[in-house]
């Protein structure tokens, strides 16, 4: 059996970041290559990207910065080229884009909102998965990890749209898990809790409803993207290599308290920018 920490290492391997330009997606990022990977950074704002690049850089591995919108497939083509011109096919896949543009009560939301909300945290998803994911079942390896949320576990007031489409990454990353299992590769999902992102930006703005959220959370305490690295870093390595199909639900125990879905009532029931 090889030592712990190499169980945890990724030297020699590359890995693809969606939505890496901030908050998980960055922090995921730079842990990977913190790691020892080499990590292909892929989001709609250069500026960022690189910033995020000199830190993957300082850390001894290579960037490739991948300037996308992962909601326009033939842009997720064109970083596919790219990325098998300097990198190759990558070893570990992170679909993190995702978010939303309002919040609100079901019968509030627009049909824009919907599509809006399933075209970025679904269809992207599914096409960076479909565009990459052929190249990690044709080479026989890989590890697939699709960040979901509590919302996608949980029914959580106002979030219908967002949760129904973190149910569905959940859904698809066990559907992914059997189909490709005999290939080898693994599919997994990580489902975050309250995290501090500019996603989340409105909530934590108003000190009654940052209460209430810390309110259902049994730790006590909300999430910073940096808490992620660690459960990201295990599903990509080989401390992994018998789990596949399984969401990790990393959110201080806030989906196991049953308080979980009347938090909201801390906040206004009319439409959230967010």
């Amino acid at each position: 059996m090889p030592p712990a920490m190499d169980l945890f290492g990724l030297r020699g391997r590359t890995a693809l970041v969606t939505g890496a330009s901030r908050g998980i997606g960055a922090a995921v990022a730079t842990g990977l290559a913190a790691a020892g990977a080499d990590v292909a950074l892929v989001a709609r704002d250069t500026t960022r990207l690189e910033a995020v690049a000199d830190q993957v850089e300082n850390l001894g591995r290579r960037a490739l910065v991948l300037t996308c919108d992962v909601t326009d497939l033939d842009q997720i083509r064109a970083a596919e080229r790219t990325t098998l011109a300097e990198f190759g096919a990558p070893d570990i896949l992170v679909n993190n884009a995702g978010g939303m543009s309002h919040a609100g009560p079901f019968l509030d939301l627009e049909p824009d909102d919907w599509s809006q909300v399933l075209r970025l945290n679904l269809e992207s998803l599914v096409w960076v998965t479909h565009t990459f994911g052929r190249h990690l079942v044709e080479r026989g390896s890989g590890s697939v990890i699709n960040v979901s949320s509590i919302a996608g576990v949980n029914g959580i007031p106002l979030l219908s749209h967002y949760g129904a489409t973190k149910a569905a990454v959940i859904s698809l990353t066990r559907t992914l898990a059997a189909e490709w299992g005999p290939a080898g590769v693994r599919v997994n999902a990580v489902a975050p809790g309250w995290t501090r992102t500019d996603l989340t930006t409105t909530f934590f703005a108003d000190p009654d409803a940052a209460q209430g959220l810390l309110s259902a959370v049994p730790a006590g305490r909300l999430e910073d993207p940096e808490d992620m690295v660690g459960t990201v870093v295990y599903l990509a390595g080989d401390a992994s290599r018998t789990v596949t199909g399984t969401v990790v639900v990393a959110d201080n125990g806030t989906a196991s308290y049953v308080g979980g879905p009347q938090l909201l009532r801390f906040l206004d029931l009319g439409r959230l920018p967010v």
